[in-house]
């Protein structure tokens, strides 16, 4: 992942791609972010527009999300073009080291609120992720750029400008648009919107906001009111706009869907099938297929479809959420609000503060002391006497975990490791380089969590056993533990397993190759490199944790060759090793999966049995 081999490859790109990069004038670009898309449930029948630009186009068929799975993390990536390490957004809940204002004074901020990532912003010199956006970039080029859906992704993509106003100079609207914590729209927009009958503020999501608990099921309903609003305000106002400007453009589209649906569906309470195989999950796919449809009608209407390059990346995979566990003390507990036997919300904190003999406190709660047999009410935990000064901090995000010791206590790291390593729900553990190297796991940088991150970086990650059920194609029937409010048998993201890490990517337009199926993995900070290369964007690099331009996918572009690699730990004393399972094209590692042999998706009770090449 060093810099200087990426920035060769984009060299050779620009050497060997002839016509496609001697233009003057790039393309226009949309990036189409359906999340939560599984990398293989796409069919004709589930989706046949994506189908469509996957079959005429190019089919990243070797498709990864960044690990941690999270859809904040995968956004700074995309954004970027860099690793988590460097952007600093591990997770969509992170420990900031600092009360933030906008999260009602708590450390571990959920980050998908516009406020939070501005606040953020300021606390972290400007800039909490530290590197350029592919939309700063191109708007600074005097590009047209916009950025619509999803509260949180959405305005991950330009997030820094605030000067004048009319807040950001890209067009920002999500979920807030409309309200006092939306990005406020400019009297070009607002009066464009008027003309063509749209609403200035975002529809609610209605039904499909509604997750149920422990007794009531989810959702049925698709997020189809909120994102036929968003499409219209594209299709109707946006790119008109656009192509009256007469000028290169970049659109991202961040669609809700199906991530919202599989998330709170409400097929499968408590159970884990149909799980999110069910008939919501599938209309929530059907649905941002619709919204894709409609996109690129609108670009044959308006004759810019020859000058318009489409990529389709989606954040993450998907998991049935399972809260199932022999070992964990906090599974005998009783809640109110949880069925006998299955794992609280909030179970990781819970179980640490036991086994290390700590207090816990709720940051979520005014730093409240969590009373016996309740969890804390996001699931975040502060383990210590001084909850102001705390010895571990939990941050809660599902499939997988972050801990911090602000204190860095090795001897706590340690403990807190050997605690870990008994219960039957961790697969695989990441210890940040600084605090040494312990049996049973393996060190961050390994994995690309280690950069020139400005947030706090985490101690430990911990990522949690999957296993697959339900159906005949491991990574659509993918079922993890989950430290989440949802249910047994809702939708989850976060693991290390393949289920979540194989994303659904493809591209098609003047300067990709048609029809091509390319054999080579890809990421999501791969997307954001080829992004800026596609633009004709500089990003100076703060950090060298960056995705290479995805060549091979481009006419007359370079095919690089790759490799299989594996990481094996050194074992715990119970003998479990933590093993990582990646590809390798040039310095780039592309992670498959990681964990415990047996205990992730995509990892078999065998491998890493021998060490392999990559240690």
């Amino acid at each position: 992942m060093r810099r200087s081999v990426v920035m060769l490859s984009a060299g050779l790109v620009l050497l060997s791609a002839g016509a496609a990069f001697a233009q003057n004038t790039p393309h226009n670009l949309i990036l189409f972010v359906p999340d939560g898309l599984r990398g293989k449930i796409v069919t004709n029948e589930t989706a046949p527009a994506m189908a469509e630009v996957r079959d005429k186009g190019v089919n990243f068929r070797n498709s990864h999300s960044l690990f941690p799975t999270f859809t904040t993390a995968n956004a700074s990536a995309l954004a970027t073009g860099h690793y988590l390490g460097d952007t600093g957004d591990f997770s969509n809940t992170i420990y900031t080291g600092y009360p933030v204002g906008p999260a009602d004074g708590s450390v571990t901020p959920f980050l998908e609120v516009d406020p939070v990532i501005l606040d953020a912003d300021e606390h972290f010199g400007g800039d909490y992720l530290n590197e350029e956006t592919v939309l700063k970039m191109a708007r600074a080029k005097g590009y047209s750029t916009a950025a619509l859906g999803k509260l949180g992704p959405t305005l991950i993509f330009d997030h820094t400008d605030k000067i004048g106003a009319e807040g950001l100079h890209s067009i920002v609207i999500d979920d807030a648009t409309g309200t006092k914590n939306g990005m406020p729209l400019s009297e070009e927009i607002k009066a464009a919107l008027t003309k063509a009958g749209l609403p200035l503020a975002t529809p609610p999501r209605g039904d499909n906001s509604k997750a149920g608990d422990a007794k009531t099921p989810g959702t049925l309903t698709p997020n189809t009111a909120q994102q036929a609003w968003f499409t219209d305000v594209t299709t109707k106002v946006v790119l008109p706009m656009f192509k009256a400007r007469n000028k290169p453009f970049v659109l991202v589209f961040w669609s809700r869907d199906p991530d919202g649906s599989q998330h709170n569906t409400g097929d499968s309470l408590n159970t884990i099938t149909p799980g999110i195989n069910g008939p919501t999950s599938l209309a929530g796919i059907k649905n941002a297929d619709n919204n894709l449809a409609q996109l690129r009608k609108a670009l044959d209407d308006l004759g810019l479809t020859a000058s318009t390059n489409i990529i389709i990346s989606s954040d993450h995979g998907f998991s049935t959420i399972s809260k199932e566990s022999k070992t964990s003390p906090s599974a005998k507990a009783a809640y109110d609000d949880t069925p006998k036997d299955f794992l609280p919300m909030g179970f990781l904190a819970l179980d640490l503060a036991k086994a290390l003999d700590l207090p816990l406190f709720d940051p979520n709660d005014k730093n409240a002391p969590v009373p016996a047999n309740a969890h804390p009410k996001a699931g975040n935990g502060l383990l210590g006497k001084d909850p102001a000064k705390p010895d571990l901090v939990v941050a809660t995000n599902g499939g997988s975990d972050l801990i911090y010791l602000p204190n860095r206590d090795k001897k706590l790291a340690d403990r807190t490791i050997k605690a870990l390593l008994e219960q039957d729900y961790v697969s695989g553990l990441f210890v940040d380089d600084r605090f040494g190297r312990f049996p049973g796991t393996l060190p961050m940088s390994q994995i690309g969590l280690k950069g020139k991150a400005v947030t706090p970086n985490p101690t430990i990650v911990v990522n949690f056993r999957s296993y697959v059920s339900g159906c005949d194609e491991p990574t659509n029937c993918s079922v993890e533990i989950a430290d989440t409010v949802l249910r047994q048998g809702q939708g989850m993201h976060g693991s290390f397993g393949r289920g979540d890490t194989l994303n659904f990517t493809a591209a098609i337009g003047p300067d990709f190759k048609a029809g091509y199926a390319d054999p080579l993995p890809v990421n999501n900070a791969d997307v954001g490199m080829t992004i800026a290369e596609l633009m004709g964007l500089h990003p100076a690099n703060a950090g060298g944790l960056t995705g290479r331009v995805m060549s091979e996918a481009l006419p007359n572009g370079i095919i690089p060759k790759s490799a299989d690699a594996t990481i094996v730990s050194k074992p715990a004393a119970n003998g479990l090793r933590t093993v990582v399972k990646y590809q390798r094209v040039l310095s780039q590692r592309y992670f498959d999966v990681a964990g415990f042999p047996g205990r992730t998706v995509g990892l078999d009770a065998e491998t890493g049995k021998q060490k392999t090449a990559g240690q």
